[in-house]
């Protein structure tokens, strides 16, 4: 007995050192337009335990190959959990992805992918932290993506106030909170409980690791200021390309060669500009198309034209278009570069007909990302913050998601 429980730890601290955090990786050139749900409108994959989530990609290259899903559950800090998969699954995953089909009545040719989990083969049993891969016929990971699945036990109340620091008055937004735990029973919830805090859906801009404030009666309050505070960064810039002929306020001209080309209009810095609201969906894209019925295999890809001023406060930065279309990545792609002849940064991206939200990004040569260096920063920004509450009782095995609360700036208040 005794050497069947050395055995054990040896394993876990074994299965502990070879941990990693499971980050989020991105696709080569051929894979677009990944959509990643729950049921809501937003690309934002959180689900009750037992809604769908849904997964939808293409692959330019159109040659019907076989793709595999593969699913782990991971821990609070999104290291891989203990459990063994038939304790957070019903069923098999490695599973090749059958509902596809080629696009049609496009020039650029396409097949299109779709999964939707719970399905035949396998549905989740507990709530957590989850990563979804996705692998070729040769077992070559093509991407992943995190997903939330979470029980609603507790009850979370958030706003969103602005700063007190007056260094950053008119540039942060704070978000304070308190979690109800009702008749669900905390014994020690500063060990017990965890909250994660993400601005706009966005796994990057996550605040973690704090520890409540004081605790009043069932409830679990957060109010603190610089510790919870998120930079307001700007409303994003947009543009809709839904009708393949039609220029618009976005768009200034539209040629057609190999593909439908979209120009838009110059961009302009606004850092230093005075805020100006205009509605955004955060970062967000839409597929869809007038020219057809079923925009995931009827839309067709353009070629998207942007352009921006070099300013001397750009330096010798690296310029990028900002947005969720690529999972926020920094690629080849879609980086800018100079135009000595127009004096403009310009980045041509193909991209399927929808309604997309971007911004500009600069990356320094040390690697420092400002994503509201041309943008600017303001309290009063229109952003949406989600909080995961998570709980770990003394003894078990993963950290399981408890309750999800939301606030938007809004309504943001002094």
């Amino acid at each position: 007995m005794r050497l069947f429980l050395k055995q054990v730890l040896f394993l876990l601290c074994f299965q502990g050192l070879l941990a990693q955090v499971q980050e989020e990786v991105n696709p080569p050139s051929n894979i677009k337009s990944i959509v990643f749900k729950g049921p809501t409108e937003d690309q934002f994959p959180i689900i009750k335990l037992g809604e769908p989530i849904f997964l939808e990609f293409d692959d330019l290259l159109a040659n019907e190959q076989d793709y595999y899903y593969k699913i782990t559950h991971c821990d609070y800090d999104w290291t891989p959990s203990i459990l063994l998969k038939s304790q957070y699954l019903k069923g098999i995953d490695n599973q090749r992805i059958i509902n596809y089909e080629n696009s049609y009545s496009t020039l650029e040719t396409y097949s299109n992918y779709q999964l939707t989990i719970p399905n035949n083969n396998l549905s989740l049993k507990v709530s957590g932290n989850y990563i979804l891969e996705i692998y070729n016929s040769s077992y070559e990971l093509q991407f992943s993506r995190r997903f939330i699945v979470f029980k609603d036990i507790v009850k979370i109340g958030a706003t969103v106030k602005r700063s007190r620091d007056f260094e950053f008055l008119n540039e942060k937004q704070v978000v304070q909170f308190t979690v109800n735990s009702g008749n669900f029973r905390l014994v020690n919830p500063k060990k017990e409980v965890k909250v994660a805090i993400l601005q706009n859906y966005h796994w990057p801009t996550t605040i973690k690791n704090i520890a409540p404030q004081f605790t009043l009666g069932n409830e679990l309050v957060y109010k603190y200021d610089q510790e919870t505070s998120f930079y307001g960064g700007n409303e994003y810039l947009l543009f809709d390309t839904s009708d393949l002929r039609a220029p618009s306020s976005q768009i200034a001209r539209i040629e057609i060669g190999e593909l439908y080309d979209h120009y838009l209009f110059a961009d302009s810095f606004r850092n230093d500009r005075p805020y100006t609201y205009f509605p955004d969906i955060n970062g967000d894209f839409v597929i869809r198309t007038l020219q057809g019925d079923n925009a995931s295999r009827e839309a067709e890809y353009t070629n998207v034209h942007f352009s921006l001023p070099y300013e001397q406060t750009l330096g010798l930065d690296d310029v990028y278009i900002y947005g969720k279309y690529n999972n926020y990545a920094f690629t080849d792609d879609n980086k800018m570069t100079y135009n000595e002849d127009t004096g403009m940064m310009q980045a041509t991206l193909k991209l399927k007909q929808g309604f997309y939200n971007y911004k500009y990004a600069t990356m320094g040569d040390d690697g420092t990302i400002r994503t509201n260096a041309v943008g600017g920063n303001f309290h009063f920004t229109e952003n949406n913050y989600l909080i995961l509450v998570y709980y770990r009782n003394f003894g078990d095995m993963y950290d399981s998601i408890i309750g999800v609360g939301s606030a938007n700036s809004r309504t943001i208040s002094n």
